[in-house]
């Protein structure tokens, strides 16, 4: 019984989210073999190497690998499938793109978004926007998953697993790069932060999510919103935190000008510590919240941003 999971990065450094993965991983059993796909990923595979538990890292070099894209990224897992009992990728947006394809490539379901490992067949997900858990046995012969990385923790980097050279496979030709468009940020990344500080309909304006950005700014976090605020214009769609958006585990959530309606909830419930800012009192928001705060936002975000 072995494990191949796909490592996410960007050709330089190793996402947060894989380090979870692998924590995962190593409750379904066997050994877990790391693939690193990019166009120069040596410097990710001598890191996902460090990772507690992996006992090999496979590096396939190629300008194919080099954008992510899913097809040529499918093709390449199902060359490699015939010595693997669990094909395993993070809940993100790549793995949520890869998987479902290398599942249909090899005639098997997709376990999507799994929160817990029972045994190496049976897994826990959400469902309902999170509002109710389902345990699901698989009997096909090649487990399809997918991990959400809020639920577990990140490994530890104490291992010295070995790396393999492999060789790319024909690049199917079904789509190619054509542009990426990055958000240059000092702020730390959304779904690996410790604090993360979100702002929804309750914010107006696009001009007045800026004391959002005040507050993060003050507390080293990252800036999220709800979809409300995203479909208005407020914030860019990479901000949207929610059930259609990102989901994310930090230590502190603060929810400022957000009801809370369930499809947010689901992204964010199981933050440690949560905070809402809300001047409707009845706002489903202050039935999650660890701290609820009735004000107007306009009056104590200022006075919040003064005070840090």
């Amino acid at each position: 019984m072995a494990v191949l999971l796909l490592a996410e990065h960007d050709n330089a450094t190793l996402n947060d989210a894989t380090a979870k993965t692998v924590t995962a991983a190593a409750q379904m059993g066997g050994d877990i073999h790391v693939l690193c796909a990019g166009s120069d990923c040596g410097a990710v595979a001598a890191e996902a190497a460090k990772l507690s538990g992996v006992t090999k890292v496979l590096c396939a070099k190629d300008p194919a690998y080099g954008h992510d894209l899913a097809e040529p990224l499918a093709d390449l897992i199902v060359s490699l499938a015939g010595d693997y009992d669990h094909i395993v990728a993070s809940a993100t947006t790549s793995g949520k793109n890869v998987m479902p394809r290398v599942a249909a490539l090899l005639d098997c379901m997709v376990i999507s978004d799994i929160s817990g490992v029972h045994s190496a067949d049976t897994f826990e997900r959400p469902i309902y926007a999170g509002n109710a858990m389902a345990t699901v046995q698989s009997t096909d012969a090649k487990k399809i998953i997918t991990v959400r990385g809020a639920s577990f923790d990140v490994a530890a980097m104490d291992g010295s697993a070995a790396v393999e050279e492999i060789g790319a496979v024909a690049n199917p030709g079904l789509s190619e790069w054509v542009e990426d468009k990055v958000v240059e940020s000092n702020r730390p990344e959304l779904t690996s932060a410790k604090i993360v500080i979100s702002g929804g309909r309750g914010m107006g304006s696009a001009e007045n999510f800026e004391l959002v950005d005040k507050v993060a700014d003050k507390l080293g976090a990252a800036v999220g919103a709800s979809r409300a605020a995203v479909d208005s214009g407020y914030a860019p769609n990479d901000y949207q935190v929610g059930q259609t958006g990102k989901v994310v585990a930090p230590e502190l959530y603060i929810a400022v000008g957000i009801s809370g309606a369930i499809q947010h909830l689901a992204g964010m419930k199981d933050s440690k510590v949560i905070v809402a800012i809300n001047k409707d009192e009845e706002a489903p928001i202050f039935q999650v919240a660890d701290y609820g705060l009735v004000a107007d936002l306009f009056d104590a975000l200022p006075k919040l941003e003064s005070a840090l």
